[in-house]
């Protein structure tokens, strides 16, 4: 008689009860431990501050209620999700001797994260087409990006983590963990995780590699393929005001864009060595902290349209 293995759930079920990880973190620098601290919990209130304050700044500026600040509010909510996700046990971590996190907790912050990371990732490409369409066919762009499309794209960003995140986990829960383990990271990632598994990470570190490599190229090609035609538009324009126009409201996103891409592939292009792990190390904190606290201060600072919306609501708050 046929006997099947153990199921997904099953090795979960067990190893939910016996396994232990213990998060490194920055461990090993004991004398930055509390300059760490504060350094990650300033930057931790600026990213809360930063994202919330641009949603409710979008959410009550009818001036804001553009496809192209809709997108933008999705970004902030996002990078304030995976921020929390990451940070709060960061902090915990630099300042509690006990660095412990359970399996299932570690498996949870790992799919969050997953969930919060491709979704930026494809974000950041749909607002790179929502520029494309402003910027080339301006006359028909709010016919083009009409509401439903919008829902459409953010909704499809969402789903699309959310189904990237599901197939990781079932993989990496297919290996086997024994007793208590530590993770040379200070947050749950793919690579420092299958790092300490005790069977062969082979199949879960191909697949994770395998989407990884499918999301970064396909959401670049839109993103490149958008600024191209958006190059060649702006270098027929007749005034160079009409330029710098484009340009100006562009830099942001290119900006947010350069700094995400740049991490994300030097996180993944550097081979898993025990020399390497302080780099990666490093990479994570720029994802996983610095980022989301950058995105809402790069828009408010390089966008007029942020800037006069916070001047009117700042002065409509005052003179009530």
């Amino acid at each position: 008689m046929y006997h099947s293995g153990p199921s997904v759930f099953g090795i979960y079920e067990n190893q939910s009860s016996t396994v232990t990880f213990i998060l490194v973190g920055f461990s090993e620098y004991p004398d930055i431990q509390l300059p760490l601290f504060l350094l990650f919990l300033t930057i931790y209130t600026v990213t809360v501050l930063g994202n919330l304050g641009m949603i409710a700044i979008i959410r009550l500026s009818p001036k804001l209620h553009t496809p192209m600040y809709f997108f933008l509010s999705h970004l902030s909510f996002v990078d304030f999700c995976y921020s929390t996700v990451v940070t709060p046990k960061l902090l915990e971590n630099l300042i509690v001797e006990d660095r412990k996190i359970s399996f299932t907790g570690c498996v949870m912050q790992f799919f969050f994260v997953c969930i919060f990371v491709v979704t930026e990732t494809f974000m950041l490409a749909v607002m790179a087409y929502d520029r494309f369409v402003a910027v080339c066919n301006p006359l028909l762009y709010t016919v083009a990006m009409s509401q439903k499309l919008c829902w459409s794209l953010v909704a499809g960003s969402y789903s699309w983590g959310i189904i990237c995140s599901f197939v990781f986990i079932h993989f990496m829960l297919t290996l086997v963990f024994c007793g208590t383990k530590f993770i040379n990271n200070f947050v749950c990632e793919h690579d420092a995780i299958v790092a300490v598994s005790c069977s062969d990470p082979f199949i879960s570190q191909k697949v994770i590699f395998i989407f990884a490599t499918f999301n970064e190229l396909s959401s670049l090609m839109i993103i490149l393929t958008s600024y191209v035609f958006i190059v060649i538009t702006v270098m027929k324009m007749p005034t160079t005001g009409g330029r710098y126009k484009v340009f100006s409201t562009c830099a942001s996103h290119l900006t947010t864009i350069t700094i995400f891409h740049s991490i994300i592939i030097c996180l993944y292009c550097v081979p898993t060595t025990k020399s390497s792990w302080l780099l990666v190390k490093v990479a994570s904190v720029f994802y996983t902290v610095v980022i989301p606290m950058l995105n809402p201060l790069i828009y408010s600072l390089r966008n007029k349209d942020v800037k006069d919306a916070v001047k009117k609501l700042m002065c409509s708050s005052l003179s009530s």
